[in-house]
């Protein structure tokens, strides 16, 4: 039986990863970049500098237009827009006795958005959530530089540098950060919206829309620069998981990334030399990397090809130093980027990245499908998993039992590198259960390293079910703290995985899967449908009804009609052996129009 999620994606690291996804993306440290070639001027859609009393329906038809030179205020005009009716023919009603607001499906506070001076200032609030949340996995941004050209200040509030006088910033690159912000945003306008049965934000969906919308309209996916590579890689972990959705993930806007990056020589080394700018430099390093690694990882999670080779980039792992900018403080303390490379993270998410693709370009082809698995690869996808742990994993991963200070990007990124690490086991035993062994398939006749063979089986069992409850113990803990809430889903696509397998074998440990995919409902609508997908299976599991294929003869399972314990988000398993040890900081609170970060946790996005 092909697992129920593998066409799921948790970065961009989640990812990011989400799969990004989601997520898959090394949290480090970067910048805006300045290199961008010479291109023709994207098509425009239609803004207004104030957004009227009337249904969205009509407001896409007005003029003027956006370009890549609107001011971001009109920019915004045509983000906070009044949500669009049901009908694109419906004419605007209004009662006379009692004066509806077109804002009001989006909550009774929502009416402010009316105000331009109030658009301004709740969208400094979602930039400040977007730094201070999603920037630390996806550090694609300076944050000055974009606070500075953002040229919009809220009331009362004065610039704390010289007004910027260049172009400004890309309409898309500032409605993705927005549409990110809203997703984690604790502001008033935001938890009002919240208040319905889903619990989820209805404007928060449509920022992410419009933000993808905007990108289409200004094709930021077919022409080649610096800052489509960015918009295209915040833009993709932001999509919905759902297979079945339309809008949702494609591995569209990686796949723009990455033909942009080639476009532009970022995978030559002689290329990355010869840019003087360590700002261009540091970006385009960074985006490069997390669109290798981005791209091997989904290619494992959602079987299909990876489109880059080995042999397609020759740069190197190296640091660029960062510019004062891109810490608030002006300190001289390590960047993001540079405490990483310390602990070696860029070498050990690059090397599991090519363990990955190995794995994507042998198992999802038709010959694999129709014959099985040749023994030979599967024992060598064996090897290369094992040399990696051997190797990284005690460097990058979770500690069990860790005493101490816990620094908080290794703490984070050990998280991601973990269960990233182990899903890849939970991957080769699904795909293993679905097509079996080639020299097993095509004869009747037991073959000579029938015993060699069933042993290797019995290892991919034995590291799957150690990889699922690995993840099930981290997941269990990060939900307990609360973590999950405010994550851009980097670990969404391992408790999928993780949670199926669980599931499957009617483990009852896939309740701490459950409950980290319904916290992450809060702020990916999709994560819910999967929790209820998860009981299903639980349930079918243990009354009988769900079988395993080609790995049933070494795979142990629940007797069939025992009861089913109760799942409920609430009820966390975790297994001792398996969780881990994480001081645990104090919960993310507004206080004074700003957001702590203690628990925000950097990694691999979707």
């Amino acid at each position: 039986m092909s697992c129920h999620f593998s066409h799921r994606y948790t970065l961009m690291i989640d990812i990011l990863p989400a799969t990004l996804y989601r997520a898959l993306v090394l949290g480090l440290s970067s910048v805006v970049s300045k290199y961008t070639p010479p291109a023709p001027e994207p098509s425009s859609i239609s803004p207004v500098s104030n957004a009227p009393h009337f249904p969205q329906s009509v407001f896409f038809e007005l003029q003027p237009r956006i370009s890549l030179n609107t001011p971001t205020k009109d920019v915004l005009s045509y983000i906070f827009a009044p949500p669009v009716s049901s009908s694109r023919n419906e004419a605007p009603s209004f009662s006379p006795i009692q004066p509806k607001s077109p804002y009001d499906a989006w909550g009774e506070l929502a009416c402010k958005l009316e105000e331009e001076s109030f658009r301004a200032e709740f969208m400094l609030d979602l930039v400040e959530v977007f730094f201070q949340i999603v920037h630390t996995r996806l550090p694609l941004l300076n944050p000055a530089q974009f606070r500075n050209r953002l040229g919009v200040t809220g009331k009362n509030k004065l610039p704390e540098t010289p007004p910027y006088e260049g172009p400004p910033l890309h309409p898309a690159l500032v409605a993705t950060v927005v549409a990110w912000g809203s997703k984690f945003s604790e502001h008033p306008l935001l938890v009002s919206d919240r208040k319905r049965p889903s619990g989820q934000s209805l404007l928060a969906k449509t920022l992410v829309d419009r933000a993808r919308d905007l990108a289409e309209a200004l094709r930021v996916h077919r022409i080649p620069s610096s800052d489509h590579v960015v918009i295209s890689l915040l833009i993709e972990p932001l999509q919905s998981q759902n297979p079945e959705d339309q809008n949702g993930y494609h591995g569209f806007w990686l796949t723009a990334a990455t033909r942009h990056l080639l476009a532009l020589g970022i995978n030559h080394k002689s290329t990355m030399a010869s840019l003087p700018d360590k700002e261009s430099r540091g970006t385009m390093i960074f985006a490069w990397w997390m669109t290798c690694i981005s791209d091997a990882y989904a290619s494992a999670y959602y079987r299909r090809k990876p489109i880059l080779d080995d042999d397609d980039y020759d740069i190197d792992f190296y640091i660029v130093v960062p510019s004062s900018e891109e810490t608030s403080d002006g300190s001289s303390a390590p960047s993001t980027r540079e405490q990483l490379e310390f602990l070696g993270y860029y070498r050990a998410a690059h090397a599991l990245a090519r363990a990955a693709r190995q794995m994507s370009r042998q198992l999802w082809k038709p010959a694999t499908d129709s014959d099985g698995i040749p023994f030979e690869t599967l024992s060598t996808f064996v090897s290369v998993l094992t040399e990696w742990r051997t190797d990284y994993l005690s460097l990058v991963g979770v500690p069990n039992n860790y005493d101490g200070e816990w620094d908080f990007v290794s703490a984070v990124s050990s998280c991601a590198s973990d269960a990233t690490y182990h899903v890849m086991w939970i991957i080769l035993f699904t795909a293993l259960d679905d097509f079996g062994i080639k020299e097993l398939n095509q004869t009747a006749t037991p073959p000579p390293n029938l015993g060699q063979i069933e042993v290797t089986k019995q290892k991919i069992l034995d590291e799957a079910m150690h990889g699922a409850l690995r993840i099930a113990g981290l997941a269990a803990v990060l939900t307990s703290n609360g973590y999950l809430r405010l994550d851009p889903a980097v670990m969404h696509v391992s408790c999928i995985h993780a949670g199926t397998f669980l599931a499957r074998l009617g483990r009852p440990e896939v309740t701490n899967c459950i409950a980290g995919l319904e916290q992450y409902s809060y702020s990916y609508e999709e994560a819910g449908d999967q929790a209820q997908e998860l009981k299903r299976l639980f349930g079918m599991a243990r009354s009988g009804e769900l079988e395993l294929n080609h790995m049933a003869s070494v795979t142990p399972r629940s007797p069939a009609g025992q009861s089913v314990p109760q799942i409920s988000s609430g009820h966390h398993q975790s297994p001792s052996d398996h969780a881990m040890v994480i001081d645990t900081p104090a919960k993310s609170a507004r206080t004074n129009g700003t957001y702590s970060t203690s628990t925000s946790y950097n990694g691999f996005s979707r």
